[in-house]
């Protein structure tokens, strides 16, 4: 008793009353976004909103007895998860069930189980285990292998499933690799590379030659000061490629434009090196890798795109990036997504009264697309009230991981942070058309148990740590 009552005590019961709140929320919302004259009653366990309240019901009983169990298992046995999540992972891939022509269901009767959001716990737990275990610094080459390891092997069994979007959650601990010392360049560089992705699909090969030529420069003056040397490279580059062009004119080589872009540039690059070489400039160096790096990966971009991607997930950023217009066709879900957040205006439609939702003109309106509901019947307003909720609950949990006097337990809450904003950041995103529909819960009130009950683990498993920073219990 004295053991529980020290539990409670400790027990952050800001976050857990915005947990509760957050999810209660989400109950109500699932009820109106599938309410129907023929199934009023709220309390109808054949209805999606029935179900729910069932998943719920267990979510508060698996919190419950996290609070009540002794945190020490997590570091002790955190590999063992990792294990048997995995094993479930490849299960799921041999024997798993299709939905969404994603292999990612166990079948379990009428229901079914999600390993890829289970993933996301032991994968958290994992990395933590590795990046606070005794002499471990986020420095040099075989630290970087191990970290790419854990996050790398549900993220390819994810993949090899074909579910997408819950392989990209894994990204979003790259801010936890930030947190515990991976350099600001790395983290900006991998924004910057999204940056050359997204150009890549929009513009020729030759443009974006230019730009990241133009970037190169850019670092290169503000690294190294030596504008001379920088007005020095720009003008050769460009000489070289205007001989190019005129001798294809007189020759007749038949050059193309991508080309004669990409030789000046090459040339630039060795040139750089040769030059770092002799006056021993790291900066140089890094610029110049910076520079054929990013090329290389703009070339294989197009290669990614068209043989990687499904043709859905090709369709929906092209949709996003207005290369392809087809509101009925790919683009129809955030299409009727947005006129029903538009359609609710200041104030909203009033609670049951959203007509998109209420007569099925958004697809995935429980699950994916729940936030569709908040817009609508409770208007701009309502969302914001939405919105800021899980973005005070975010910021409460980030309190909390960066209050924890434990190596692990502090790595363990950022990734909790990390992975519950990515859900919520890109959710609410592909709803309003800023992101791809790739197909994520919004945490708390999206329909399925799955979720829930990860991103309940997810947060208890946090707030037990937290309970017990000044002691065990």
């Amino acid at each position: 008793m004295q053991r529980q009552n020290s539990i409670l005590r400790n027990l952050d019961w800001v976050a857990t009353i915005l947990y509760i709140l957050l999810v209660i929320m989400g109950w109500f919302n699932i009820y109106a976004a599938v309410y129907s004259d023929d199934h009023r009653n709220i309390l109808d366990f054949s209805q999606r909103y029935g179900k729910q309240l069932v998943w719920i019901f267990f979510a508060f009983i698996m919190a419950f007895i996290i609070l009540n169990t002794n945190d020490r298992i997590y570091p002790a046995f955190a590999y063992i998860f990792y294990g048997v999540v995995l094993l479930s992972l490849i299960s799921t891939l041999l024997f798993g069930r299709v939905v969404n022509a994603s292999k990612s269901w166990i079948p379990i009767g009428s229901f079914g189980i999600q390993p890829a959001e289970f993933a996301k716990i032991t994968t958290s737990l994992a990395l933590a285990k590795l990046m606070s275990s005794y002499g471990f610094k986020l420095s040099g080459f075989w630290s970087y292998v191990k970290v790419a390891i854990i996050v790398g092997l549900p993220v390819g069994i994810i993949l090899l499933q074909n579910d997408m979007g819950s392989a990209l959650v894994f990204g979003a601990l790259v801010l936890v690799l930030y947190r515990e010392g991976l350099p600001g360049w790395i983290l900006a560089y991998m924004f910057f590379l999204v940056l050359v992705f997204i150009l890549t699909l929009m513009y020729s090969t030759s443009v974006l030659i230019a730009f990241i030529f133009a970037v190169a420069i850019m670092l290169l003056v503000i690294y190294t000061r030596h504008y001379r040397d920088a007005f020095r490279v720009t003008l050769g580059t460009l000489g070289i490629g205007l001989l190019l062009f005129v001798a294809s004119e007189l020759f007749h080589l038949k050059l193309s434009v991508e080309i004669i872009f990409l030789i000046p540039v090459i040339i630039a690059v060795f040139i750089g090196f040769a030059y770092a070489y002799r006056k021993r400039l790291k900066q140089v160096y890094a610029i110049s890798f910076f520079l054929i790096a990013t090329l290389g990966f703009s070339m294989s971009a197009d290669y990614v795109f068209e043989r990687v991607l499904d043709v859905h997930h090709q369709k929906r950023i092209n949709n996003l990036l207005g290369i392809e217009d087809d509101p009925l066709g790919w683009g129809y879900n955030v299409n009727q997504s947005k006129i029903a957040i538009g359609s609710g205006g200041f104030w909203g439609k009033g609670y049951l009264s959203g007509t998109q939702t209420k007569y099925n003109f958004v697809p995935e309106q429980s699950t994916d697309f729940i936030f569709c509901t908040v817009g609508e019947e409770w208007g701009f307003v309502g969302s914001a009230v939405v919105v800021s909720l899980i973005a005070i609950f975010l910021l409460r949990l980030l309190k909390i991981a960066e209050r924890q006097t434990e190596h692990f337990a502090r790595i363990y809450g950022y990734s909790v942070v990390s992975i519950l904003f990515f859900h919520a950041a890109v959710n609410i995103g592909m709803t309003i058309g800023l992101v791809p529909v790739i197909g994520i819960p919004l945490p708390f009130f999206s329909y399925g148990g799955s979720s829930l009950w990860a991103f309940t683990i997810l947060v208890f498993i946090l707030l037990r740590f937290d309970a017990s920073r000044y002691g065990s219990y």
